[in-house]
């Protein structure tokens, strides 16, 4: 089997997330992971899997506006010590979602936000599940967040339970096919 995991992230910590989906996915399936400019470039659909993510902003997926913002922000306060990812600031997942191709298969949403209730930080998880089942595809799991602090930093432990998460996925989609 074969799983392509696509993300959206600002300071890494939505990479980071999308790699330890990508373990715990290790011999169960052969995970693939990507970020979203490199999705956009070979459409990941002719996969058993597509894991989606991306980082929250304003309750949901980042628009173009926030990220120029908040990159800005990190150049001009280096003492926050905030380093924009390589892939910041390119395409998001919004625009990707809209070149997307109606498909079939399998998925799942994850999304890194804000320690604190969700009625308050919100998450993107929601909405990318949703224009994942917009463009055809079945969800096997309930949309997931992984945690940062104030300060941007994933909190103690949610790289493990991204790799569990991953693990998760893995076992549910080796039940489907």
């Amino acid at each position: 089997m074969k799983a392509a995991i696509v993300y959206e992230s600002l300071y890494g910590n939505t990479h980071a997330i999308a790699n330890a989906i990508a373990q715990g996915l290790e011999g169960i399936a052969e995970p693939h992971v990507m970020s979203v400019e490199e999705a956009g470039q070979a459409q990941p659909t002719a996969t058993d899997l597509l894991v989606v993510g991306g980082p929250t902003h304003i309750h949901g997926m980042s628009r173009k506006p926030m990220w120029e913002l908040a990159v800005k922000d990190a150049l001009e306060h280096p003492e926050k010590g905030l380093v924009p990812a390589a892939t910041a600031g390119g395409p998001g997942l919004r625009a990707w979602f809209e070149s997307l191709d109606k498909t079939t298969g399998k998925a799942a949403a994850f999304d890194t936000r804000l320690e604190g209730n969700e009625l308050l930080t919100g998450h993107a998880s929601k909405g990318i599940a949703k224009r994942l089942r917009q463009h055809g595809l079945e969800l096997i799991a309930e949309p997931a967040s992984f945690l940062v602090d104030a300060t941007n930093q994933l909190l103690p432990g949610e790289l493990d339970r991204a790799r569990e998460w991953g693990k998760t996925l893995g076992t549910a989609i080796s039940a489907t096919t």
